[in-house]
């Protein structure tokens, strides 16, 4: 168990907030399967492994941890992917990062991932909760972005 490990929960309300939240997940993985738009409820949702970065601090070797993390974005009214395969269901994708642009109805959050594959949200608000759901575990490595 982690010593001093306090479970993440953060509610996005605005393109400062999503800054904050980008950090936060950056290198997170997750399943294509585990991403899921419910239309009916205005909601895009998904389950990631994210990288427990606030543990790691500059270090480049020692011990580091992922947690499972559920994250949702509510009054979404569309989603488009692009260069992303929804098959098959159990391929892993990395997220990278995640921002937020302002057109004249929406707020356009976009979820960039390696390869260069990306989620667009056209969204009412941003509106977004982010919560660890279970205890964290031990990774071999911290993810590395010099390559």
């Amino acid at each position: 168990m982690l010593n001093g490990y306090k479970p993440l929960k953060l509610i996005a309300g605005d393109g400062e907030d999503l800054a904050v939240v980008s950090a936060y997940l950056q290198d997170a993985v997750m399943k294509i399967g585990d991403m899921a738009y419910l239309p009916q409820k205005r909601r895009f949702a998904f389950v990631a492994n994210r990288f427990v970065w606030e543990n790691a601090g500059n270090r480049q070797i020692g011990s580091f941890y992922r947690v499972r993390c559920g994250v949702h974005l509510d009054d979404v009214r569309d989603v488009k992917m692009q260069h992303l395969k929804t098959e098959p269901k159990d391929a892993i994708v990395e997220l990278l990062a995640i921002d937020v642009e302002q057109n004249d109805d929406d707020h356009l959050v976009q979820l960039k991932f390696a390869g260069g594959g990306a989620i667009r949200l056209a969204a009412e608000s941003v509106n977004m909760l982010v919560s660890d759901i279970s205890q964290p575990w031990r990774t071999r490595s911290r993810p590395n972005h010099s390559e």
